[in-house]
């Protein structure tokens, strides 16, 4: 049934919106994301890999899997994972991501079903996968909870999900929005609202509320001295993604 609120703020979609045409340049405004990319993948692959029983040194691990990236973008997560052999829908509710991801991947040779949808509109029409992408989505969304619920009916029992976001805290102020915006100039200022990120145990609290049961968090910690990301155990303090599975 579909949700009677949508998980869709406007104002948000039209910051990505306004910024679509740059997914591609990693030095450009979504520089901070072509950097996270690798450290991102790491971890998506490897929790992909343990749930699945897949080989990561096979040629295309994960054919027969179907993933949904929700908040795809320009596809900077749906291309590697149709690379892996994945069948992939990418969904953006920002209709100007679309045309980009698609010619980028028709020009990298790669076939990924791209759509211009929501998660409550694809969860309306029945669609299910083995795994959702949910990364640095559920900040930007008014109803985090209906929004996880929505990801929940996504998914086949048995299906994982990964989720990735920000920790609310001083420390995640300075660095993703004084730092990224004001004086690195990453991201155009406002971008981020601090006030919408969420704890990890708040992140735990609604991934239960919405029928999921999380197995797993790291912290994804940026190193300035040697310019580089790195997932970590403990340090959850700014960026950090989960793995839950749903029964």
């Amino acid at each position: 049934m579909r949700p009677e609120h949508s998980t869709v703020d406007p104002a948000e979609i039209a910051k990505f919106e306004a910024m679509a045409a740059e997914w591609w340049d990693p030095n450009g405004k979504f520089k901070p994301l072509h950097m996270l990319n690798p450290v991102r993948l790491d971890y998506i692959t490897t929790q992909i890999a343990t749930e699945f029983n897949r080989t990561l040194t096979a040629e295309r691990p994960f054919t027969g899997l179907r993933i949904l990236d929700i908040g795809c973008g320009g596809g900077l997560l749906s291309e590697p994972m149709a690379r892996l052999g994945a069948i992939v829908v990418g969904a953006d509710a920002a209709a100007r991501n679309i045309p980009i991801a698609r010619i980028h991947a028709e020009q990298s040779g790669l076939t990924v079903d791209y759509r211009h949808t929501t998660a409550e509109d694809l969860a309306a029409a029945g669609e299910v996968f083995d795994v959702v992408l949910n990364m640095e989505v559920v900040e930007h969304v008014p109803d985090p909870a209906e929004f996880l619920t929505a990801c929940r009916h996504l998914l086949r029992p048995g299906g994982l999900m990964i989720c990735s976001t920000l920790n609310r805290n001083p420390k995640s102020f300075a660095m993703a929005i004084v730092g990224a915006e004001y004086v690195m100039r990453w991201l155009p200022k406002g971008t981020h609202e601090w006030s919408k990120f969420i704890t990890p145990d708040e992140l735990y609290a609604l991934l239960e509320g919405a029928g999921l049961r999380p197995v797993d968090r790291k912290g994804m910690v940026f190193n300035p001295l040697t310019w580089s990301w790195r997932l970590s155990d403990r340090d959850l303090s700014v960026n950090y993604v989960t793995a839950s599975l749903r029964p």
